[in-house]
């Protein structure tokens, strides 16, 4: 079966030009840059192929010339959209280097069958160079990159078959610009189109789940963990700590007498008495500690180490805050905040620090606030512990004291 090389190749442009406008229009749509720079790259070489096929040497060498560079430059933009969409500034000398190669090929080269080799090199290497930064964005498991790395790398492949070819077995072949190879080099050219957009589309899917994912788990005010983002890490770095036969340590901070703040300076001005503790915290904690809000003006911690040199941090947390020095226009704003610490051997569970850590704010309540009180000693269960508070006044569990 034999196919007409010039009808493939506008079909390929249909299909890119399609799938470019659709990547512009919802690259616009999302504001997502790295889809308007597929998009772009994909219209501009189905123009740059669709022209050359349809006018051919009447065009003129010149244009000709002009309309192939324009072809590389948008394999080069292929390559700069995967950049940019990994978070990554556009590489501008690599983007228009491809089409100054060529410019070059073309006149100093006068074999059309070394020029083709030289092309297919060109696209080749920029399909590498597109592969390999998506290879190296380490943020996604290799079970979910891989499509994302393989399309490229059997295009950069299809593409070697006919320098490989044309190099070592039909070096003096006049007629290898014209042969099967340019006819699979059209064909496989759609499938690249089509595959493409498909690993495009599966990414952009991928960060919007990993973008709801991440916004479920951040209270949007303070911008730390919530609730349930403090618990899902917490039970991460618990497991961590525990296989190394490490302590953790949990603290739960409360701000003092917030709800008196919020009654005399307003509501905005307590939102930012939030802001500003959450700053001092995450300012006081390392890298590698764990913090989040998880209840109005209630905060937690988890660090792993001792107890002692978590009753250290959550000290110099209080100093911090007390020493921030907020005046509002109806006066100062007291800056305090209570601070209970527990801590436990490998593997304890965060259920039964937490809880021993409530125990131990509630007597830093009890003690006059703006302190720092560690547990004496971990329940042996959080059943156990249950058990122990059902008999306490509704003031001295979970929530002890109100501000």
């Amino acid at each position: 079966m034999s196919f007409d090389t010039s009808t493939l190749y506008l079909f390929a442009t249909m299909v890119a030009s399609m799938l470019g406008a659709m990547l512009l229009l919802f690259g616009r749509q999302e504001s997502i840059p790295a889809l308007k720079w597929w998009g772009t790259a994909y219209l501009l070489g189905a123009a740059s192929v669709a022209l050359w096929t349809i006018g051919g040497p009447a065009l003129g060498a010149p244009v000709l010339l002009g309309l192939h560079a324009v072809g590389f430059a948008a394999c080069g933009m292929v390559w700069n959209a995967s950049r940019i969409f990994h978070g990554r500034k556009p590489n501008l000398p690599g983007l228009v280097l491809g089409p100054i190669a060529w410019i070059g090929a073309v006149t100093t080269v006068e074999d059309p069958a070394l020029r083709l080799i030289i092309g297919a090199a060109i696209v080749a290497i920029y399909a590498a160079l597109t592969a390999a930064e998506l290879w190296s964005e380490r943020r996604r498991a290799m079970q979910k990159r891989w499509p994302a790395i393989v399309v490229p790398v059997v295009h950069g492949c299809a593409l070697m078959i006919p320098i490989l070819i044309g190099a070592l077995l039909r070096p003096h072949d006049e007629n290898f610009a014209s042969s099967f190879w340019v006819t699979l080099f059209a064909i496989e050219l759609v499938l690249y189109a089509i595959g493409t957009v498909f690993v495009i589309f599966m990414m952009v899917s991928d960060r919007a789940v990993a973008v709801h994912k991440t916004a479920a788990s951040i209270d949007p005010l303070s911008g730390m963990l919530n609730r349930r983002g403090f618990s899902e890490a917490c039970a991460r770095v618990i497991e961590r700590e525990a296989t190394a036969g490490r302590p953790v340590t949990v603290m739960i901070f409360d701000i003092d007498h917030f709800k008196s703040i919020n009654d005399r300076f307003g509501h905005p001005a307590g939102d930012e008495i939030l802001k500003l503790f959450s700053a001092v915290v995450v300012n006081n904690l390392r890298i590698s500690d764990l913090s989040g809000r998880i209840g109005g003006e209630e905060f937690a911690a988890l660090l792993p180490c001792s107890l002692e040199e978590g009753v250290l941090v959550a000290e110099r947390v209080r100093e911090a805050f007390e020493s921030s020095n907020i005046v509002c226009e109806e006066g100062a704003v007291d800056t305090t905040v209570s601070i209970g610490v527990a801590g436990g051997p490998a593997g304890t569970e965060l259920e039964v620090l937490l809880a021993s850590a409530d125990t131990a704010l509630y007597q830093a309540k009890r003690g006059g606030r703006n302190r720092v009180e560690a547990a004496e000693e971990l329940p042996l269960s959080l059943e156990n512990w249950r058990r122990k508070t059902a008999g306490l006044p509704a003031s001295a569990r979970h929530k002890p004291v109100t501000a």
